[in-house]
């Protein structure tokens, strides 16, 4: 009987693998690791051809470099490497990441659930490689998946575990792509004030020693390339799913500042009450979504912060105590999951007129708004952490941590 399951679960990761690497072949789009391109001849630039690292343009092209200058320090070793061993260490780091997020969020579902762990995570990860957003970071051979993981390894290892080093992912994150910084302030909101006060200072000093290596660049980014909307694209492109990008698609030529800050007002104190009263793994979860809401720009790949709440949604769905609430929940996190692999938002990549248009360019932010307004929350349970998918940590009490 054991044999039979075995071999049942092998056929059906097998199964798996051909259709999404099938799914993949026709519909992903290849990127060329365009944006690592922009990483490494920006720092190559600034390294061998003692170039200002913003002034780097990718040839043929209006983009450069646009994280804080830490970022740069971070990606020194691609001077030293050929063009195809930095794709390979971009793909194997990013693996390894997903490995992680793997072991820490779904595998402890599986073992609740009584499931095969390498079956569940076998699965998991194919059904990640279909997300387009995670496959979108791939192949633009972005940072998005190291970042989660340094935020993850935090909040789930460092702060559970009520380690002294709780704060320094964080704080490493911030100081390479400054959004990773809500998470200071959900730190704050949850009065984690030590891990607070370590993020604070693990970004301040990062960004410091940055400052000192090249006080030229880091004066240029603070001044003005942080400021250069152009470096980034257009607000209203549709690649752009943030609140921000849905009030530029209303009116691309004069976006409403007020409009976008009144929403962000909103969103950040819906997801503050709720993140008060969640888990870790929940609080990741929540503060992952509101944090691609309220950035100025979110592109599709950066969405790869939504796993956290898709896993957790769907887990939700598992345990659901009635069989009518399981199937609502378990058919809102498919169509949910289907729809972030579809690429529906491109089909008004040209032109996002009308109410069908309105709807439809931004139908990813109308899933990360759902997600934050409606993820099923398991913090007044005693074994809230483990219910999220980290059974084998304990939160320690907030002062502590």
């Amino acid at each position: 009987m054991i044999e039979r399951a075995a071999r049942r679960e092998v056929v059906i990761v097998a199964g798996l693998a051909v259709a999404v690497g099938a799914f993949v072949a026709v519909f992903a789009v290849r990127h060329g690791f365009f944006d690592l391109k922009v990483y490494y001849g920006a720092v190559n630039y600034w390294i061998h051809d003692h170039g200002m690292l913003y002034d780097f343009l990718k040839p043929n092209s209006k983009y450069g470099f646009t994280y804080p200058p830490f970022a740069a320090i971070a990606m020194v070793p691609m001077a030293v490497v050929p063009w195809v061993l930095a794709i390979l260490v971009s793909i194997g780091l990013s693996l390894g990441a997903t490995y992680a997020l793997l072991r820490w969020l779904v595998l402890p579902i599986a073992r609740r659930e009584g499931w095969t762990p390498w079956f569940a995570g076998a699965v998991a990860f194919l059904l990640m490689v279909a997300f387009e957003p995670y496959r979108e970071t791939i192949t633009f051979g972005q940072v998005n998946l190291l970042l989660l993981f340094l935020v993850a390894l935090d909040l789930l290892v460092g702060v559970a575990g009520g380690r002294r080093w709780a704060g320094v992912g964080i704080g490493l994150a911030t100081a390479i792509k400054l959004t990773p910084g809500v998470f200071i302030v959900y730190l704050l909101v949850t009065r984690r004030w030590r891990a607070a006060f370590v993020a604070s200072l693990t970004a301040g000093l990062a960004t410091l020693a940055a400052a000192a290596v090249d006080p030229g660049a880091s004066r240029e980014f603070w001044t003005s390339a942080l400021w250069d909307t152009d470096r980034v694209g257009s607000l209203a492109f549709v690649s752009n799913q943030s609140l921000q990008g849905m009030v530029a698609r209303l009116s691309p030529e004069h976006p409403s500042s007020l409009a976008w800050g009144l929403l962000v007002v909103a969103v950040l104190g819906l997801w503050a009450w709720r993140v008060r009263s969640a888990s870790l793994a929940e609080g990741l979860a929540l503060t992952g979504v509101v944090g691609c809401l309220i950035s100025p720009v979110t592109w599709v790949h950066h969405l790869v912060w939504l796993l956290p709440a898709l896993i957790l949604w769907f887990a939700a769905g598992v345990r659901a105590p009635s069989s009518h609430r399981r199937r609502v929940l378990l058919g809102v996190a498919v169509v949910f999951y289907a729809v972030l692999c579809s690429r529906l938002v491109w089909a008004w990549e040209h032109g996002f007129g009308g109410v069908g248009g309105f709807l439809g360019s931004n139908a990813y932010v109308w899933i990360s708004l759902a997600l934050l307004i409606f993820l099923p929350l398991r913090s007044s349970s005693p074994s809230s952490a483990e219910g999220a998918g980290v059974a084998e940590l304990r939160e320690r009490d907030a002062v502590a941590a």
